[in-house]
C-alpha cells in the first residue's frame, strides 16, 4: 500500500498534524487500485464514524483500475480520520492520497462549466495534448473526463470550467482542423439533456448519395447534374434555381425510374442506431430534404420518423414533366419547416438539433439549438455549431452525451424482452 498525506493544509493545520476544533475546513480522499466491489461502502462506512459532511464525490473505472474522489469537510482533528482512511486502504491494497484544496463549503462559488466533446479515428495523445492545451490557454480547468465511445470512433468528454464559449470554440474549432479531429462545445445544464426534436438533412446525411443523380444517371444527364448540384451543394448557385434547372433535364423519365431509385437506396452507416436511440429517448425525428418525397415518404415510413417535408415531383402520365409541384424546399424553407416541426411538437427551439451537408442547410443549422455539419461543405463547417466529419451518423448521439456503453444494453434489452 501507498499512502501519501500532503502538506497542503492552509489556514487550520497544526504541527501534530490537527486543525482546530470548530474551524471547518475541506478534505480530499483519493483511492486508487484495482475495482472490486465494495470499495466505495467500505470507504463510506468507515467516513460515517466521524463527524464529517461529504460535499462532492467523483469515480471512475480505467481498464479495471479504480480512482475514487471523496471530498468531505470536517471540524474536527485529522489525524484519526486519516488512521482509518488508511486501514481501509491497507485491507483493500489500494493506494490512499488525503490532502486539502482549502477553502468551504459556504464560499466556494462553482464557475460556469461547459461539455467538451472530441471524436477522433483514430484519437492521438498528440491531438489530446492540443486540446488540452488550447483549454489550459483560455485559463479552464478540465474538471472531468469520460470516455463515451471506443468504436466506430473514439470520442472523450471533457467537462471544462471557467472558459468563455465562445472564445473556446473558435480555439477548439482551429485546433481540430489540425490534429483531424471533431470538437464539439455545448454548455452544461439541463438544457443539453432536453433536446427533443431532431431535423435531418436526407441526401448525403441521413442516407448516402443523391436521389436526383441516381434519377439522373437513368435519364443520361449524370455528369450535368452532378455538376449543378456540387455547385448548389458549395452555396455558389442558388438552390431553388439549381433544383427547377437539374429536375428538367429529367423531363420524360418514365416514373418507374423513381421505384428503381428508391431500391438502390443505402442508408448512411449508423443511421438505423440514431434514429432508433433517440426515438427511445422520446425524441421527435424529422427529415427535411430538398430531394422528393416519392422518395422520403418511404425513408419516414421505414424508419418511423415523425415529420417530413420535402419537394414533389411533377407526373403525367407515367412520366416526369421536368417540374415539381408546390412551393421548393430551399435553404429558407429548411429553417422554417424546422421551426414548423419544433411548434407541432411542443419543444422549443433551443431543444433541437439539426443535421446537415449543404449550403441549403445552413438557416436550419444555425437555427436549431445545436447545428451539427455532417461531413459537410467547408462553408458550411465554419457556420455550423459542430462538425462530425466521420462516416458514421449515430456519432451524434456521442455529443449529446450518449455513451456507446447505454447504446449496447438498451439494444441487449429489446433484444431480450423480445425473445
Amino acid at each position: 500500500m501507498i499512502v501519501r498525506m500532503l502538506d497542503s493544509m492552509p489556514g487550520g493545520r497544526l504541527r501534530n498534524g490537527t486543525v482546530g476544533i470548530g474551524m471547518e475546513r475541506t478534505l480530499l480522499i483519493t483511492l486508487t487500485g484495482k475495482d472490486r466491489p465494495g470499495v466505495t461502502s467500505r470507504l463510506f462506512g468507515t467516513l460515517a464514524g466521524f463527524p464529517v459532511e461529504v460535499s462532492d464525490v467523483e469515480q471512475v473505472v480505467i481498464r479495471g483500475r479504480l480512482i475514487l474522489g471523496v471530498l468531505v469537510t470536517h471540524t474536527s482533528e485529522v489525524d484519526p480520520l486519516w488512521d482509518a482512511v488508511k486501514k481501509v486502504a491497507d485491507d483493500l491494497e489500494m493506494e490512499v492520497e488525503l490532502s486539502s484544496p482549502g477553502g468551504s463549503k459556504k464560499t466556494r462559488r462553482k464557475r460556469s462549466q461547459l461539455h467538451v466533446t472530441v471524436l477522433g479515428s483514430p484519437l492521438t495523445p498528440a491531438a489530446m495534448a492540443g486540446v488540452a492545451g488550447r483549454i489550459a490557454s483560455h485559463g479552464a480547468n478540465i474538471d472531468r473526463i469520460e470516455r463515451l465511445a471506443s468504436y466506430p470512433v473514439t470520442a472523450i468528454e471533457l467537462l471544462v470550467s471557467g472558459a468563455d464559449p465562445a472564445s473556446l470554440r473558435a480555439a477548439l474549432a482551429a485546433e481540430a482542423a489540425e490534429r483531424q479531429v471533431d470538437v464539439a462545445v455545448q454548455r452544461a445544464g439541463l438544457h443539453r439533456k432536453a433536446k427533443r426534436l431532431i431535423v435531418m438533412d436526407v441526401d448525403s446525411t441521413l442516407i448516402q448519395g443523391e436521389v436526383i443523380e441516381l434519377l439522373a444517371e437513368h435519364a443520361g444527364q449524370l455528369d450535368k447534374v452532378a455538376e449543378i448540384t456540387e455547385a448548389a451543394m458549395r452555396g455558389e448557385l442558388d438552390f431553388a434555381g439549381s433544383l427547377r434547372e437539374r429536375v428538367a433535364l429529367l423531363a420524360g423519365l418514365d416514373a418507374s425510374a423513381i421505384d428503381a431509385v428508391r431500391d438502390r437506396i443505402e442508408l448512411a452507416s449508423g443511421a438505423r442506431t440514431l434514429v432508433r436511440t433517440l426515438k427511445r429517448l422520446d425524441y421527435r425525428f424529422a427529415i427535411v430534404s430538398g430531394g422528393f418525397t416519392q422518395v422520403t415518404d418511404a425513408l419516414a415510413a421505414d424508419l418511423g420518423i415523425d415529420y417530413t417535408a420535402a419537394n414533389t415531383l411533377e407526373i403525367v402520365d407515367g412520366r416526369l414533366t421536368g417540374r415539381v409541384v408546390g412551393p421548393i424546399i430551399d435553404r429558407a424553407g429548411k429553417a422554417d419547416a424546422l421551426r414548423r416541426f419544433a411548434a407541432q411538437a411542443g419543444v422549443p427551439i433551443s431543444q433541437t438539433v439539426a443535421v446537415g451537408d449543404g449550403a441549403n442547410d445552413l438557416d436550419m443549422l444555425q437555427a436549431a439549438g445545436l447545428g451539427v455539419a455532417y461531413n459537410a461543405k467547408p462553408v458550411v463547417r465554419r457556420a455550423a455549431h459542430t462538425a462530425v466529419n466521420v462516416p458514421y451518423l449515430d456519432t451524434i448521439l456521442f455529443l449529446l452525451g450518449i455513451s456507446r456503453d447505454e447504446i449496447e444494453a438498451a439494444d441487449a434489452a429489446d433484444a431480450e424482452n423480445a425473445s
